[in-house]
């Protein structure tokens, strides 16, 4: 089904939360800002801009500075204010090939500051959703992103409606293209750079486009989670080793993020092995996630898991139950093993428990897990296990009680590779798992 022909409901489901939370907490309007540009600090020139997540729940539009969604249980339709000027400078944009619009009450205006003529008088019982408070005080905000208002927005984006599912598929199509084109570029000897080159082109979304900044590591790079970097140097011959590529893209504001690792000419059969083997972790517990389980229960699989291969690959000679229960297999893969993903790559309200803000704890054996919510139909997630040699990391641990028990020679053979990690997106249905990374086509 076309996202266009789901939007009307998803605006419907949108309408009725607002509704709701304006109701339960006694607003009179819900006012979200887009946001504004940024200058550079001694400069005249601006940061690239990103919408109010709030405002893209909304709006397909992403790039609107200076407009607003204004929502008022009072009245039937959201109202969209579109700063629509006569400034030769800057693109205006084009409001007559856009019939989602019709689901708004639509107004333009001229200048930023005239909002305010939309806006009530009193505003007493007027909230403000987004991040440039100095304008909301200039307006006569009085209050600016209340706890119980984001708390409650925060947890139900959780549940995603058939148009923003749609609108994450079309982002994995977009993704798994460039993904493609990356493996292809690989394999015929690119630098990194030049992988990323190739992903811009197969995606033809720019490094301000994507939802996050494209992570391509070579060999030792891809021990770097968040790598930046981008060598202009091809690999010289016989150190054709691993790749991991860790790169999204959007789709009317919703992102996907899928993450990759492929071995070069010059990479052992182990190293492949290893590879296949966290790839059939990500797809075993992308099925195995149920409703009613937790972010934590399915970190104890992919930690346990992580460890049988620590023992079966001879890094490690504990049973790997004692490895979970000693944190040895967090030196190897120290991050989640997942996130929701939406409006956001990690999307908001991963850790509540309820719409009122109460906050899931995380468990005592993975104090630092941010995901921590119960698995409900409709919610969209990433599965990501990796295994990665990390110097301060294993550092470390040599330096720990449990180092005796390392093989660390073996450790040392695995080095050069960096790191694995493989990343799908998921959609928990009542009847069924359904994984958008794979069923799109990319293996």
């Amino acid at each position: 089904m076309d996202y266009q022909s789901l939007y009307p409901a998803h605006i419907k489901e949108l309408k009725q939360r607002s509704d709701r939370l304006c109701e339960r907490e006694q607003i009179d309007m819900l006012a979200i800002h887009a946001g504004q540009h940024k200058r550079l600090f001694m400069d005249d020139m601006e940061y690239p801009f990103k919408a109010n997540p709030y405002f893209k729940a909304w709006c397909p539009f992403t790039q609107l500075p200076h407009s607003w969604v204004l929502l008022s249980p009072a009245k039937d339709k959201p109202v969209l204010v579109i700063l629509h000027s006569d400034e030769f400078w800057v693109e205006q944009p084009d409001l007559d090939n856009a019939p989602w619009m019709s689901m708004f009450h639509v107004e333009l205006i001229s200048r930023p500051d005239e909002v305010d003529k939309l806006l009530p008088y009193d505003k007493k019982n007027t909230v403000y959703l987004g991040e440039h408070i100095e304008v909301a005080q200039a307006l006569g905000f009085l209050q600016f992103n209340p706890e119980p208002v984001t708390s409650f927005l925060n947890y139900h984006r959780a549940l995603k409606t058939d148009y923003e599912l749609n609108c994450i598929r079309r982002a994995n199509e977009i993704g798994i293209r460039g993904h493609r084109a990356v493996a292809q570029a690989w394999q015929d000897g690119e630098s990194e750079f030049d992988c990323l080159l190739a992903y811009m082109k197969a995606t033809q979304q720019g490094e301000n486009e994507v939802p996050y900044n494209h992570i391509i590591g070579q060999n030792e790079h891809a021990a770097i989670l968040h790598y930046r970097g981008k060598s202009r140097k091809s690999l010289e011959q016989g150190f054709h080793r691993s790749l991991m590529i860790d790169a999204g893209a959007d789709w009317n504001g919703y992102a996907s993020d899928i993450s990759r690792t492929y071995a070069g000419k010059d990479a052992s059969e182990e190293f492949v092995e290893l590879i296949v083997a966290i790839d059939q972790i990500t797809q075993a517990i992308a099925q195995e996630v149920r409703p009613g389980m937790s972010f934590g229960d399915i970190q104890h699989k992919a930690q346990l898991q992580i460890s049988q291969l620590l023992f079966a690959f001879g890094f490690c000679s504990l049973d790997p139950e004692e490895m979970v229960k000693r944190k040895i297999s967090q030196v190897f893969m120290p991050h989640g093993i997942g996130h929701l993903l939406g409006l956001q790559v990690h999307d908001v309200g991963s850790n509540l428990g309820d719409e009122r803000g109460t906050v899931v704890p995380a468990p005592e054996q993975f104090p630092t897990l941010k995901s921590t919510r119960t698995f409900e139909p409709k919610m969209v997630f990433t599965i990501e296990p990796g295994l990665y040699f990390i110097d301060v990391l294993l550092n470390r641990l040599q330096d720990s009680e449990n180092g005796k028990h390392m093989n660390w020679k073996r450790i040392a053979e695995f080095k050069p590779y960096g790191g694995i990690r493989v990343e799908d997106n998921i959609v928990l249905h009542r009847d069924r798992n359904e994984n958008i990374t794979r069923e799109l086509g990319l293996n």
